[in-house]
Parts: C-alpha cells; sequence; structure tokens
C-alpha cells in the first residue's frame, strides 16, 4: 500500500504496541464538528520505496522518522522537503546548510519527518496545522501524504465531508471568486482550464460534500507542504493518482484543525509533536499541551525545558520529551 512521504532510501516509525493518541483539538463555532471517533489500535510499519512511502500493517501511531536522502538531478530543499512533509528552512537547518544553498548530486541529506497520527476511524483525515492527509482501511493507517492547503486569507474550511466524485483529468472552471483575484492582479481572466499540464488541478480531482473544496492533484509540485491554495488540498501528482484508487464514492472525510499532537508509548516514551497555528485559531498552545498531558498522566515524567523547546520551536516533528529519553 503507497503512501507518500517523500523520495528517500529509508523512514523509520518508532516500534510500539497499539495505544491511545491524544488529539488537542482546536475548532472554534463555525468551523466544523466535534472530534473524530476514536480508534483504540491500529499498527503501521513504515518504509520508503521509489518516489513515494508505502505503509502497511506494523506497530504504532508514529510514523516517519530519520532517514538519510541522497541529492539526484533536479532537487532542491523545497522539492525535498515537499516530498517528505518537512519545512525546507527545517531541512536546511538540521543539515548545516543556508536555506537558499545549492545541492550536489550525491550529496547526502539528514531527514527527520517523525509525526504523530490522529486517532480516526475509516476514510480520510486532513489535519490542517500538520499539512498532512492520513487515509485510514479496516481499522488501520494505510497511506499518508503531506499536502497543500488554503492561504491563511482563503482558508481550507474544516468539518465532516464525504467523498461525492471522481474524476480523471478534471476541467478546472474557475470559480468567480478566482476570477475577480485573477482580474484584481492584472493576470489574464480563464473562467476554464482544459485537462493539461496547466491545469493546477493536475489529473485527478476528489470532490467533497458540502464544499468547494475539493482533493486534487498539481502541476506545481513544489507547493506541496505549504498553505499557497485556494481552500482546496492539494497533493503530488503520484499521490494523488493513489489516494484516487483508494477512495469511493461515500468515503468519508475530516479536516481537522489540532496543531498539538501528544504520544505517550506503551514503554513509557512520550513525543510531543506542535505546528504553527497558521490560521490562529488555537489560542494558547501551551495550554492545550498541559490538558493533555494531565489526561495521560505524564506531567510528573516530561521534562519541563525540552516541552518548552518543541512549544517554541513549533517544527512539526515529533520529538520525545520525557525525561528517561536517551540523550
Amino acid at each position: 500500500m503507497t503512501g507518500a512521504a517523500g523520495p528517500a532510501a529509508a523512514a523509520f516509525s518508532d516500534s510500539a504496541a497499539a495505544a491511545a493518541t491524544i488529539r488537542i483539538a482546536s475548532r472554534p463555532g463555525g468551523h466544523g464538528r466535534g472530534s473524530l471517533r476514536a480508534l483504540a489500535s491500529f499498527a503501521l510499519l513504515f518504509s520508503l520505496a521509489g518516489s513515494f512511502a508505502r505503509a502497511q500493517n506494523g506497530p504504532g501511531p508514529l510514523v516517519g522518522g530519520p532517514s538519510v536522502y541522497q541529492i539526484k538531478r533536479g532537487d532542491s530543499l523545497t522539492l525535498i522537503g515537499a516530498r517528505f512533509g518537512v519545512d525546507s528552512r527545517l531541512l536546511a537547518r538540521a543539515n548545516g546548510l543556508s536555506p537558499q544553498a545549492r545541492l550536489s548530486i550525491g550529496q547526502s541529506l539528514r531527514v527527520e519527518n517523525r509525526r504523530v497520527v490522529p486517532d480516526a476511524g475509516d476514510g480520510i483525515v486532513v489535519n490542517i496545522p500538520q499539512r498532512l492527509l492520513f487515509f485510514f482501511h479496516d481499522g488501520a493507517l494505510a497511506a499518508w501524504y503531506p499536502v497543500a492547503l488554503g492561504r491563511p486569507d482563503w482558508q481550507t474550511p474544516t468539518g465532516r465531508f464525504e467523498v461525492v466524485s471522481r474524476r480523471r483529468r478534471p476541467t478546472w472552471h474557475v470559480p468567480p471568486s478566482i476570477q475577480k483575484e485573477m482580474r484584481r492582479q492584472g493576470e489574464p481572466v480563464r473562467t476554464m482550464v482544459p485537462p493539461g499540464p496547466k491545469n493546477p488541478l493536475g489529473e485527478h480531482w476528489i470532490g467533497l460534500s458540502g464544499s468547494f473544496c475539493g482533493i486534487h492533484g498539481t502541476n506545481a509540485p513544489a507547493s506541496i507542504y505549504s498553505f499557497r491554495t485556494h481552500g482546496c488540498i492539494r497533493l503530488h501528482p503520484d499521490d494523488a493518482a493513489d489516494l484516487f484508487a483508494r477512495v469511493s464514492i461515500g468515503t468519508p472525510v475530516e479536516i481537522a484543525y489540532e496543531p498539538v499532537l501528544l504520544r505517550r508509548q506503551p514503554d513509557g516514551a512520550v513525543f510531543l509533536e506542535v505546528n504553527p497555528d497558521i490560521y490562529g485559531r488555537a489560542g494558547n498552545l501551551r495550554a492545550l499541551f498541559e490538558a493533555a498531558a494531565a489526561r495521560q498522566q505524564v506531567l510528573e515524567i516530561v521534562d519541563p525545558a525540552r516541552v518548552e523547546a518543541v512549544l517554541a520551536d513549533r517544527a512539526g516533528i515529533a520529538l520525545r520529551i520525557d525525561r528517561a529519553r536517551p540523550e
């Protein structure tokens, strides 16, 4: 089963028996309904092959992990970050590079993209602050992909939806609101874009109920793992094809807004992932962490300095925060 997280040689999830993941929801009125159905347990074994990752049944609600990627012709930090779901600036920092660094073919790049998987029932879950889409099937995580989402001034809606249409080689009927933006920016105003390389929807469209937005491919792969769309959920072309083959009419979809995710493993290791509050909806991220930590009874075993560092950095990487972590 194929899910995307990058073009690299290897990535590893931390092994653990199935256990509950705490999801810290922040959904203000008007942005969708409550939390997902809890999934008590599921398993995941994650490894990369070719230009995308393959997710199979195995241990743990953490995905990704440390890997080493070898630079190929045409690569850039932005493109690599888009495939792995890592901010290019963090990728540069982790490798002692300038964000504008030119890469050399054959150069090795360290990549860390460990993430906390939200609890969910079957179907699609998109967590906006994580910039990730998860697909669950038969009670297990089947695939996950980095995505691009709506700009802060053109936000992706939250809530519960379902798949209502599936189209290959879609025609883009440009919404009047986007035509207005084109006109305001002095661009040629288009009302329709036929299938082909100039179509921003790419080769696959998955329409959602009760919403203007859909899930689709792109003709701009470097834009993945960003907030650049007009509200739609944009996937790398390979990932759009993979997800398209997995879903059917009626597949449930939940779009959540959860910047803080906390995970306690059965061996006592505690992982915290904090993402930027891009839409300014979450409020106090420290308070969200503390509430979850109290529910999980981990406040006494976490390292306060490490917690503060993760909250301040908001790197979107799941990092171990318990005092017993190896140095």
